[in-house]
């Protein structure tokens, strides 16, 4: 009897049965344990998606790598060219010296272009052992993909729109333009206008020529 009394003194306390309370808490506990699922599943498949991201990514830069460390290579050899343009003019200055009487002697010059020519000799091999190729531009159209024109020539017909002096000479690397040549270009000149005839003098005699003639008085 003491029991129907305690339930009945809660109920009127507002305190609900202990199977109802376990009802209820039962339910929420449900809910909640739901949501969790759902975020567990949203997190795992975002996870999911960053790790296919990072996959794709490191497969571009294996796929790249190669690529990057070329043209890392030939920003390292294109350092190389100005060396090479510097020899060139030395080179080309010692032979014109060589022909003036006053320069210096065939056995100093001829030392001095060995000397040049050598080093010609290990430039064009390591260039070529790295995939670099000079450009032959001279008496060639123009190709404005691999040439910078510097200048323009008054040249015959044969000669117009070709390449007819090279500045600085251009290179590849592989299949692209390493550094543009920089060119003059000829120019046909332009043909001269025939002078204007000048009008034939009339050996009419003035009066005929409708100019005002004296009367007679």
């Amino acid at each position: 009897m003491k029991h129907g009394k305690d339930k009945k003194h809660e109920e009127k306390n507002g305190v609900p049965p202990a199977a109802d309370c376990e009802c209820s808490c039962g339910g929420e506990g449900a809910k909640a344990s739901a949501e969790t699922a759902s975020k567990e599943k949203e997190y795992y498949d975002q996870l999911l998606r960053l790790k296919a991201d990072f996959e794709n990514y490191r497969k571009r830069i294996e796929k790249e790598k190669p690529e990057l460390i070329k043209w890392g290579k030939a920003e390292l050899l294109s350092k190389l060219l100005p060396l090479y343009d510097l020899l060139l003019q030395a080179h080309l200055h010692i032979a014109k010296v060589q022909e003036s009487p006053e320069g210096l002697s065939p056995a100093q010059a001829g030392e001095l272009m060995k000397g040049l020519e050598m080093i010609f000799k290990e430039f064009s091999k390591t260039f070529e052992n790295e995939g670099i190729r000079p450009m032959e531009t001279a008496g060639k159209p123009y190709d404005p993909m691999s040439a910078e024109i510097m200048g323009m020539v008054e040249t015959g017909e044969e000669q117009d729109g070709l390449v007819v002096d090279e500045l600085q000479k251009g290179f590849y690397y592989g299949d692209k333009v390493l550094r543009p040549a920089r060119v003059r270009i000829g120019r046909k000149k332009a043909e001269a206008k025939p002078a204007a005839e000048e009008p034939a003098e009339s050996d009419a005699p003035q009066g005929e020529q409708g100019l005002p003639q004296d009367e007679d008085k």
